[in-house]
């Protein structure tokens, strides 16, 4: 049976429709295949973007389930079930048993996957200081905390849409 869409949002604030359209320049200018290419030329590591995720993720938070890990990048399981399949064949991660659980696995980052991991955050550090090299130190902090704040908030966002979307689910 079809949920019901969302309702539609309220009119956005000019200060939110300028975030959004800065907003849409920074993922096109970082999520291009080139420069993904460039990147991984440079950290000398062949993976594709997904695994460059779900690997930072797993570095940021490690171990943790698949499950966790999938709602941590906002995405289905399978697909982190899969890169996590190709980042252990690699080398770059393994599967410890969960001390909570004995049935349940964890993923974790090798000695490889952690060097990866901070091959791959040089490379992206080098590139951002060309690109911010000018701005003072109090600004970049404040973009940093910004850009955390809203990444937090984007989740949770997207976790209320899931809870919402699934109790609407059990009521049909």
């Amino acid at each position: 049976m079809p949920t019901e869409p969302l309702p539609p949002p309220s009119v956005a604030s000019p200060e939110v429709i300028e975030i959004e359209r800065a907003l849409t320049r920074v993922t096109y200018l970082s999520t291009r295949a080139r420069a993904h290419d460039r990147l991984m030329a440079i950290a000398g590591i062949p993976l594709d973007r997904a695994a460059v995720a779900v690997l930072r993720q797993v570095a940021d938070s490690e171990p943790q389930r698949p499950g966790e890990l999938a709602q941590g990048l906002g995405v289905e399981a399978s697909h982190v079930t899969r890169t996590v399949q190709q980042l252990q064949k690699a080398g770059y991660v393994t599967r410890v048993p969960d001390p909570d659980d004995r049935r349940a696995q964890r993923i974790q980052l090798t000695e490889a996957g952690r060097a990866a991991v901070g091959r791959v955050r040089d490379a992206g550090a080098r590139g951002l200081q060309l690109a911010l090299g000018d701005w003072d130190r109090e600004d970049l902090g404040r973009l940093a905390a910004l850009f955390h704040r809203m990444a937090d908030d984007f989740l949770s966002c997207a976790a209320d849409e899931e809870s919402e979307q699934s109790g609407q689910a059990l009521r049909a």
